[in-house]
């Protein structure tokens, strides 16, 4: 039971809310906050929009994490930054949220589980052929790091190379966003074409 401090808040509630201000809170790693937040959403959703900030939480997937709204004034500073991703980060990203599709319509389990190599292979489609492949897996390598740092992909304990997607990409890469990243995509594909250098908008989340 939530004891209410002399504001009239829940005293869990600054706790709760500094957490998720730090990042994702996970119900798998995070349980005692998880709990708390379970019984406090409406008390968080309410703390939060004064400062432009909706709670997104998804008890299902066991996720939670704010994001500022769209329609909030424009004169506050944004207080979760949006962060600008690469190209080649925004593909790996996209064909990720298509494999995690694909892999809970045809699948009873709710781990995918990929291996550095598998990964390679869903993406080696889209790269421009070169004769220097060494220097293709290397930016791959590091695109794959940076979708680690996002928190989208999770290193395996005692299996090197191999990651686990984390299901809160699905909140992240949205139907709105794959389809501006179509966009973009016929316009990689188009400039491969014409032989010349890819130009494309950089993508956010």
């Amino acid at each position: 039971m939530s004891s209410e401090s002399e504001t009239g808040h829940p005293e869990e509630l600054p706790v709760i809310v500094t957490r998720l201000f730090k990042g994702v809170v996970y119900a798998e790693s995070d349980g005692k906050v998880w709990q708390a937040l379970l019984e406090l959403a409406s008390h968080v959703r309410d703390y939060v929009s004064v400062l432009g900030l909706e709670l997104i939480l998804d008890e299902t997937e066991g996720y939670a994490f704010l994001r500022s709204r769209e329609e909030s004034d424009a004169a506050l500073p944004r207080l979760v930054p949006r962060r600008q991703l690469t190209f080649n980060v925004s593909l790996l990203l996209a064909l990720l949220r298509a494999k995690l599709a694909e892999f809970d319509a045809n699948s009873s389990e709710t781990r995918l589980v990929m291996t550095e190599t598998e990964i390679e292979d869903m993406i080696s489609v889209f790269l421009p052929e070169s004769s220097n492949e060494a220097r293709i897996l290397d930016r791959l390598g590091s695109d794959i790091k940076k979708v680690v740092e996002l928190g989208f992909l999770r290193r395996m304990r005692g299996q090197a190379g191999t990651y686990e997607v984390a299901r809160i990409l699905k909140a992240y890469v949205d139907a709105q966003w794959l389809e501006e990243f179509d966009s973009r995509l016929a316009d990689y594909r188009a400039s491969l074409d014409g032989g010349s250098s890819a130009k494309t908008k950089e993508a956010t989340v």
